[in-house]
């Protein structure tokens, strides 16, 4: 067999191999959990570097990884978004056992090549069981806040929140990449009680609603709970609160402050829990300038 044929068909072995343990990881639902997004990273880099095979150890598993992530939206039906949020991880620790390896060839140290990357998969093996079990997860719960000050008076600001909130806004680019966005908001009461619907639709996965209740409603101060979340933002992470406060400043300046209460889904949570705080500070951010901004 020609050295290109073998390197190839490394390759295809290990994307295969993958997307097998991928679908297993899918029948236990464990698919938002580190045995996803570090195992077959690991799993990829494995079978490249600890089978015979000429040449770039990370190369090979680099061609792999591309393979896999490319039959990803095909084969495993993910989107763009969650290709565009794993790739970085996956090259990462593809890298790192491919760079082992290549660096003990090159010191013409075989043995210890296979040695220290079979040391290092094993160093993995802890990071990748990071929410297989809640004893071996960190702490999900989250609130990200975000301030803005609105040139309106408090009253201003309050009919606002109890008017339709603007859907037609242009989103950061980032909320463009692949979220489901809102293009439909039923509910305008502020009663405690009173039922909201935020139907969201584009982006990944089907359309779904999110459905809040305002639990709390005084002068300044407004509280959502969510009680169903049927949308493709529920695979990511569920809401759980939503509260605003405003303040005025004087007659025509109000400070407004909107915090988003949630609980992360997806491990590991040092990558996601960043990616995903980072992604709630831009909503909180669109909510004032669409929900409590006066038109």
């Amino acid at each position: 067999m020609e050295k290109r044929q073998l390197i190839w068909l490394t390759v295809i072995a290990a994307a295969v191999a993958a997307s097998v343990y991928y679908h297993v990881l899918l029948m236990n639902r464990l698919e938002q959990t580190s045995a996803l997004f570090i195992g077959i990273p690991a799993l990829i880099a494995a079978i490249c570097v600890l089978t015979p095979k000429p040449q770039s150890a990370t190369g090979t598993a680099l061609k792999s990884v591309t393979l896999f992530l490319c039959l990803a939206g095909a084969l495993l039906g993910e989107g763009f978004i969650c290709i565009l949020m794993v790739a970085p991880i996956f090259y990462f620790f593809a890298i790192i056992v491919g760079l082992a390896e290549d660096r003990g060839r090159r010191n013409k140290a075989k043995n210890s090549a296979h040695v220290l990357s079979c040391l290092l998969l094993l160093g993995l093996v802890p990071m990748s069981t990071e929410g297989v079990r809640p004893s071996l997860s960190f702490p999900r719960e989250e609130a990200v806040s975000v301030e803005r000050i609105v040139q309106s008076s408090p009253q201003q600001v309050e009919a606002a929140l109890a008017a339709p909130p603007r859907v037609d806004g242009r989103l950061p680019l980032y909320l463009r990449l692949g979220f489901p966005r809102p293009v439909r908001v039923t509910g305008t009461t502020l009663e405690p009680g009173s039922n909201h619907v935020i139907h969201f639709a584009g982006g990944e996965g089907k359309p779904g609603d999110l459905v809040l209740t305002v639990t709390e409603h005084q002068p300044g101060f407004l509280r959502f709970h969510a009680i169903a979340d049927s949308s493709h933002v529920a695979h990511w992470l569920a809401w759980e609160e939503s509260e605003i406060e405003w303040t005025g400043l004087d007659a025509s300046h109000t400070r407004v402050r909107w915090t988003l209460r949630y609980r992360r889904l997806l491990d590991p949570a040092w990558y996601f829990g960043p990616w995903e705080r980072y992604a709630v500070r831009l909503t909180a951010a669109q909510l004032i300038e669409d929900a409590a901004t006066p038109r």
